[in-house]
């Protein structure tokens, strides 16, 4: 049975407090876009833009003063920019079509399409408590739909059944891009991710403007009422990427995906107090499932990070060298990445068996001393 000690360890706590901080950024470039929306202002991946801008900016700088060699290839940071920014284009066209609620609710899409990925692409298997709390979590947000329903609050757009299309296709695609990221965050460098995802995500941004949004731009009227949430949705989604990768290395891309469930709430709780909106009594009730769900998901990481070790690491570094050994010469890479593989695996289980041993003679000679003492 895990004790409580066991279940709040500081990985849990700091990774629920993280992404309920990256849940708010959400939240905040939800309104951000809706508002843009609302004053007629169609350039999503203009929006986006500046965020690609920025991380291009500030980590390729640090990046160029460590002089750091690439650890992956950069044409999977290629793939990786374009899946991303189709994925930013498709939820913030959405605003347009549909409202605000709805795009965040179906935003939980992404939360079985990562599941299924880390499942067959990164060997992730999840435990009956980890599946626990995905089921309790997704009970919070149906109790969000029926509240909707029940109080009649969701209100559609022009086109809702087009809007709510756009919103499962982009979070399809978060789904690809957080499972990527995931996977190069912790076999790459964090530092690294960003820049690359930056740089070719605006190169790619840039040229999809020039085709479909060019006159868009040109017929904004920039006034601070429009300059605003255009500017604070991009230094959201600049903050959201810095801090992403680091929970996804802590946590995983499923939990990065359950922590955003409760965006939903902060939206609910900022219409309460900011604009003074009646919200129903239920959305209070899914808020609580939704944190019980997710306390459930990254409880005890402590104890599973242990069975971790017990069933053996090498499997991490054979999938490490399949990726980003490949060079020229690619049968005595093989050979070396099998031999390297298999060398660590060895290292690895031996290291935990000796540390396990070396407890155990410490153990032993502890008692041996507690006998000579009872005998003298």
């Amino acid at each position: 049975m895990m004790s409580l000690k066991q279940f709040w360890t500081k990985k849990t706590l700091v990774g629920l407090g993280l992404g309920q901080f990256l849940s708010l950024l959400i939240t905040s470039t939800g309104f951000s876009s809706s508002e843009l929306s609302n004053r007629g202002i169609n350039a999503p991946t203009s929006q986006s833009f500046l965020n690609y801008a920025l991380l291009t900016v500030v980590y390729g700088s640090v990046m160029l003063y460590k002089r750091q060699a690439l650890k992956a290839k950069w044409y999977y940071y290629v793939v990786l920019g374009l899946v991303d920014i189709e994925a930013n284009y498709l939820v913030v066209k959405a605003y347009q079509y549909t409202s605000i609620t709805s795009v965040m609710l179906l935003d939980c899409w992404s939360i079985p399409s990562v599941m299924l990925l880390t499942f067959i692409f990164l060997k992730t298997k999840y435990r009956f408590r980890k599946r626990a709390g995905v089921i309790v979590c997704v009970a919070g947000l149906v109790m969000v739909i029926f509240s909707d329903v029940h109080a009649g609050d969701r209100s559609g757009g022009r086109d809702a059944r087009k809007g709510d299309l756009l919103v499962i296709a982009g979070a399809t695609l978060y789904a690809i891009s957080n499972v990527s990221e995931e996977f190069l965050v912790k076999n790459a460098n964090r530092v690294e991710l960003m820049s690359f995802l930056g740089l070719f995500g605006a190169i790619i941004s840039a040229i999809q403007i020039s085709i479909i949004e060019h006159n868009e731009l040109k017929s904004i009227h920039w006034t601070a009422g429009a300059a605003f949430p255009f500017f604070g949705f991009s230094l959201a989604m600049f903050l959201f990427y810095s801090f992403v990768p680091v929970l996804l290395k802590m946590s995983g891309s499923t939990m990065l995906n359950l922590s955003l469930l409760t965006s939903d709430m902060w939206a609910v709780i900022i219409r309460i107090f900011a604009y003074h909106e009646k919200v129903d009594w239920m959305y209070f009730l899914a808020f609580a499932a939704v944190a019980v769900g997710l306390v459930i998901y990254s409880g005890g990481d402590k104890e599973e990070d242990q069975h971790q070790c017990i069933a053996g690491v090498g499997d991490e570094d054979a999938g490490r060298s399949k990726y980003f050994d490949e060079e020229a010469d690619f049968d005595n890479i093989n050979r070396g990445a099998i031999a390297g593989s298999s060398k660590t695996g060895d290292t690895s289980k031996h290291d935990c068996i000796t540390s396990g041993e070396r407890s155990e003679t410490i153990e032993n000679k502890n008692i041996g001393k507690e006998v000579q003492g009872k005998k003298s």
